[in-house]
C-alpha cells in the first residue's frame, strides 16, 4: 500500500537515499481513481526498493503549491530531495515502471 504523504510529513519522506514517487491525485479525479490500484501495487513490488506513496491535492496545498502542480495525476519522482523525472496524466504501468528503474 502506498504511503500518504501530507505536508506535515513530506521533509521526513523524501529526507533518504532512495527514489521516491510521489502520485498527486484528488478524490473527485477519474483518472486518479484508475492510477490509484496501479500505485498501491507498485509500492508492493518495490518495497524497501522505492518509496511510493500519494498525497492528495486538496488537503495539502503547501507540497502541491511547491512543485507547481496544476494537472492531476500528476507522479514526481525525487531522488536526494530534488525532482529528477514527472509523469502526468493517467500512464500505464510499463512506463512509470521504466522511470523508477531509471532514476533509483
Amino acid at each position: 500500500m502506498a504511503l500518504q504523504i501530507t505536508d506535515t510529513n513530506y521533509d521526513q519522506v523524501v529526507d533518504t537515499d532512495k527514489l521516491v514517487v510521489i502520485d498527486f491525485w484528488a478524490e473527485w479525479c477519474g483518472p486518479c481513481q484508475k492510477l490509484s490500484p496501479i500505485i498501491n501495487e507498485l509500492a508492493t513490488e518495490y518495497e524497501g526498493k522505492v518509496v511510493i506513496g500519494k498525497c492528495d491535492v486538496e488537503e495539502n496545498t503547501v507540497i502541491t503549491s511547491k512543485f507547481s502542480v496544476r494537472n492531476i495525476p500528476t507522479l514526481l519522482f525525487i531522488k536526494n530531495k530534488e525532482v529528477v523525472d514527472k509523469l502526468v496524466g493517467a500512464v500505464p504501468t510499463d512506463r512509470i515502471k521504466e522511470k523508477i528503474e531509471a532514476n533509483s
